[in-house]
């Protein structure tokens, strides 16, 4: 098979990864729960990868690294942990559902109004439109930092410029970005960094976290044993026990810390330049051909994605024939981003994604484009 869905998850990982899991589930005891060999060795791998996702992402404090199940889990923390009612957040018709649906239900039920920033066909948003939105009890733009449909990436500087402003927080989803491109929280802004392992930081599914900017302040979302302050009635106030509530999946981070170690050794610069060079190649095969549109603005730094469609074939038609008769897993439907669908004009229609990795090659680039053009001239 050729896997052009890296959007959605990796599947070919570093393998030193599968060995950090399998040893760990070997050898790992619980962290924080134990003086035992067990337990302290659990307790230093969870400790070492906080410190390397902090100096990859940076943020200047490593016990400000919460680790979560995802980015779902870490956008659900953000943002019910940081709203009250009476707040206003600003947000983007680039979101995917894991902004949208905490942000609807913070709306509808607990007193949080909501602006978005409308996106045009190409999936491009306006700052200066952005600029009009913020009001005086605008309390945090909630944003990706790319889209998972189009590829298109926003500014996050400017938006952080704008917010810190009006004394707002910047919350970014960085699910496409992270492992990809070059994130600097502290350089850009950002106040809380959400992110999960599996896509671009090639770690194991059910891994993922957030970065916390000193002096941001996230109610818990859920309380229960840490392993420290066992007497106390009320979760522990400093990080990360406040928000690790439970055991964490100490396996998995495992596999996160020796993907971050594969990452920093290969650098980030020379992976996003192969995917850009795959995606790039993808394009120029399937450039001018009949009944194809591509979604999506290629002026600008952007993730490896390619979304499209043929004629006006129904896009789970389309993807359900380039794996049963080309053999490429792509990824149809909606893609969990219902307001990106609106602004682009294909809720009905949906779109055929194309996203690429680190271990992909030309010669499945250029596969996905012959079959993308066969598709184009059957009639």
């Amino acid at each position: 098979m050729i896997y052009l869905d890296n959007a959605a998850t990796t599947v070919v990982k570093p393998p030193e990864v599968a060995e950090a899991v399998a040893a760990a589930i070997q050898h790992m005891g619980n962290p924080s729960r134990g003086a035992h060999a067990r337990a302290l060795g659990a307790s230093r791998i969870i400790y070492e990868t906080r410190e390397k996702t902090a100096a990859f992402f940076g943020c200047k404090r490593a016990d400000h690294v919460i680790f979560t199940a995802n980015s779902t889990e870490a956008l659900n923390i953000a943002i019910f942990g940081t709203l009250s009612r009476g707040d206003h957040v600003i947000s983007t018709d680039l979101e995917h559902n894991s902004v949208l649906r905490p942000l609807y239900e913070a709306e509808k039920n607990r007193g949080v109004s909501l602006s978005f920033v409308r996106a045009d066909r190409r999936g491009c948003i306006s700052y200066e439109e952005m600029e009009t939105l913020f009001r005086p009890d605008t309390k945090a733009v909630v944003c990706t930092h790319a889209s998972n449909l189009t590829g298109n990436m926003l500014d996050l500087k400017r938006i952080a410029d704008m917010a810190h402003k009006r004394d707002a927080l910047l919350i970014v989803d960085a699910s496409q970005t992270a492992g990809v491109k070059k994130i600097d929280m502290s350089g850009t802004g950002i106040d809380i960094l959400c992110f999960t392992g599996h896509k671009g930081l090639m770690g194991p599914q059910g891994t993922g976290g957030m970065c916390i900017r000193e002096g941001v302040e996230i109610r818990p979302f859920k309380m229960g044993g840490t392993g420290v302050q066992s007497y106390s009635k009320v979760q522990p106030e400093a990080y990360p026990a406040r928000l690790e509530a439970g055991t964490l999946n100490g396996h998995g981070i495992a596999g996160l810390s020796a993907a971050f170690d594969f990452l920093n050794r290969t650098g980030t610069e020379n992976i996003d330049a192969k995917e850009q060079r795959l995606m790039n190649r993808f394009l120029d095969g399937i450039r001018g051909t009949e009944g194809i549109r591509i979604y999506g603005d290629f002026r600008t730094e952007r993730c490896a994605i390619v979304s499209l469609n043929i004629r006006d074939y129904d896009s789970g038609d389309v993807s359900d024939a380039l794996e049963q008769d080309f053999g490429i897993a792509t990824r149809p439907g909606a893609h969990c981003a219902p307001r990106m669908h609106e602004a682009l004009g294909t809720r009905e229609q949906g779109a055929v994604r194309f996203s690429f990795s680190w271990y992909n090659t030309e010669e499945e680039a250029d596969a996905a484009a012959r079959a993308v053009r066969t598709l184009a001239a059957e009639e």
